[in-house]
């Protein structure tokens, strides 16, 4: 009967985790933590369990946040990119078993306290990282050589509903981010942003889109994965892309070099530009609506099987978002698939099934089938296609 922290409980994607833990879970206590206590009220209510309380939570007044941290067994993570390493910090030395979102390797340099704590730190557990990495393991554990993983997705929705979601889209298109990599013989390879063009065509009724290099996890873990397993890949590429329009305005700005943020003045006060066009995409109906809603995934992994060559290609599907099932209306069609996962890898941490310590990459801390076995029973279903080439 452990307690959990829902840190950033409050955001539009950690309440979707945290109804999962109301929903699945046999959590004692599941605390809402969170810097707008009017929004986290407002999330206890809504999840409407006894169980459920908040807690004020700023992961900048390091003290505090850890104080309070200390009075739970895992603190499930869903702050924003510039947060995690603050929040790592907290919840290492708060003794606490932690997991997140993002993954985008702040949560490395805790590796050994947590260690010393004995507890676990996963980074990055939604659909992609997370998801996609289960998805890329299933496929390399029945292969007896690796030659290619492509790991894909689209993510369908508005770009900018949330604050975090708009700190995302520039985080991943900025052209000087030292993480947006590729795996090529036997090397990681920085590529600048919209390199290396492919159609990936995504399960309907997300259809065929262009997708190029984006800088997630995958590439290291995998390749980590792969190393571990005495295996090794020739190509290791992770894509994405979002609804066209979006790819269309980002595209722009990259070009124009907005995506820099240089400093610009405007009736004498001093503003990035970038943050200019952030503000204004968060403000109005253009930023924060689109017209299809959720998310697809797309992993296609090459290798060879008792001397046969194969394809294992995983997609997944998940309720419209039309209004036909209740609770994936649409925009919860996208944050139901990314929150999701998070609170079934956090219950699965409290029920004792990550078996190492310290900061343990999603490759290596969960079982891909029983990954897939809870998906479904929340009617996110993965699809699994073997062919030879």
């Amino acid at each position: 009967m452990a307690k959990v922290l829902c840190l950033g409980g409050a955001g539009r994607i950690c309440r979707e985790s945290a109804l999962d833990l109301v929903q699945y879970s046999d959590f004692a206590r599941i605390t809402i933590g969170d810097t707008d206590e009017r929004a986290g009220q407002e999330v206890v209510q809504w999840l409407n369990d006894l169980r459920v309380d908040f807690r004020k939570v700023d992961v900048k007044d390091r003290a505090a946040a850890v104080a309070t941290m200390r009075d739970y067994d895992i603190v499930m993570d869903g702050t924003t990119i510039t947060l995690n390493g603050l929040s790592t910090a907290c919840i290492a030395e708060a003794g606490c078993h932690g997991i997140n979102l993002n993954g985008f390797g702040e949560e490395y340099p805790f590796d050994a306290l947590f260690k010393a704590h004995g507890r676990a730190h996963i980074p990055g557990f939604g659909m992609t990282p997370g998801t996609t990495d289960m998805m890329a393991r299933y496929a390399i554990d029945r292969l007896d050589t690796v030659d290619t993983v492509r790991i894909s997705h689209g993510a369908f929705r508005p770009i900018a509903f949330s604050a975090s979601i708009t700190e995302t889209t520039s985080y991943e298109y900025d052209p000087k981010l030292p993480s947006r990599v590729v795996y090529e013989n036997g090397q990681f390879i920085q590529v600048p942003p919209f390199a290396r063009p492919l159609d990936v065509a995504l399960p309907e009724p997300y259809g065929t889109h262009p997708e190029y290099i984006i800088p997630h996890s995958e590439t290291k873990t995998v390749a980590a994965y792969l190393e571990a397993q005495g295996k090794t890949a020739r190509l290791i590429e992770v894509r994405g892309t979002w609804p066209p329009k979006n790819m269309q305005l980002v595209r722009a700005l990259y070009d124009w070099g907005i995506l820099r943020n240089d400093p610009i003045r405007i009736a004498g006060v001093q503003i990035g530009i970038m943050d200019a066009v952030s503000a204004y995409l968060m403000q109005y109906p253009v930023g924060r609506e689109t017209e299809l809603y959720g998310y697809a995934l797309h992993i296609d992994v090459t290798g060879t099987k008792d001397g046969k060559a194969l394809r294992y290609l995983l997609t997944h599907t998940h309720p419209t978002s039309d209004g036909s099932v209740a609770g994936w209306e649409k925009l919860r069609a996208y944050t139901r698939c990314v929150g999701i996962p998070m609170g079934i890898a956090t219950a699965l941490i409290a029920q004792g099934r990550v078996k190492r310590t310290g900061v343990v990459m999603p490759e290596f801390a969960f079982d891909p089938e029983e990954i897939f076995r809870e998906l479904e029973k929340r009617q996110i279903i993965i699809h699994i296609q073997v062919t030879e080439i």
